[in-house]
């Protein structure tokens, strides 16, 4: 138990305890003990062990050459099973790096169709097309009852079977 003294002044603690210790002897302080040379010996000497339980921890201490052999393997299986592991590893990254570099070329192969679709149909002037047209290749527009109309009924494509009336 620990009782304190009143302020700045050391702590002073005392121990107590309930069994006898050395003969009866009760101790009282905060002081090492001191060891007891008997009980020490006593401690150090142990039984004789018994023959069988000296060879069983004879055996345990040492390996013999079938479980060499199976932790060896075991080793190597592990091994083989690491170096594929680190493989397939490399393998993702080099596929995942591929599909990036690919991507940013069809992504820039897009840019590049768009720019030149936007430059093709900004230069062509469709009244020189209709002019061509008209004047060159003797076109014309269509005048009422020429314009026929056929329904597909959800095909892509139409047949014709017979000839379009003029």
């Amino acid at each position: 138990m620990a009782q304190y003294r009143s302020a700045g002044q050391k702590r002073r603690q005392q121990t107590y305890t309930n069994r006898p210790a050395r003969g009866g002897i009760y101790i009282q302080g905060n002081t090492a003990r001191q060891l007891d040379e008997e009980v020490y010996e006593q401690r150090r000497r142990r039984k004789p062990v018994d023959n069988t339980v000296r060879k069983n921890r004879e055996k345990a201490r040492h390996m013999n050459l079938g479980y060499v052999f199976f932790l060896s393997l075991a080793m190597i299986f592990a091994g083989l099973i690491l170096t594929g592991y680190i493989h397939l590893q490399a393998d993702i990254t080099t596929s995942i790096k591929n599909i990036s570099r690919l991507e940013s070329k069809l992504n820039t192969m897009k840019l590049d169709n768009d720019e030149e679709y936007n430059r093709i149909t900004s230069s062509v002037d469709l009244e020189e097309v209709k002019r061509i047209a008209i004047q060159e290749l003797g076109m014309r527009y269509a005048e009422e009852g020429q314009i026929i109309t056929f329904s597909g009924k959800g095909s892509d494509y139409m047949r014709q079977v017979a000839d379009i009336p003029e």
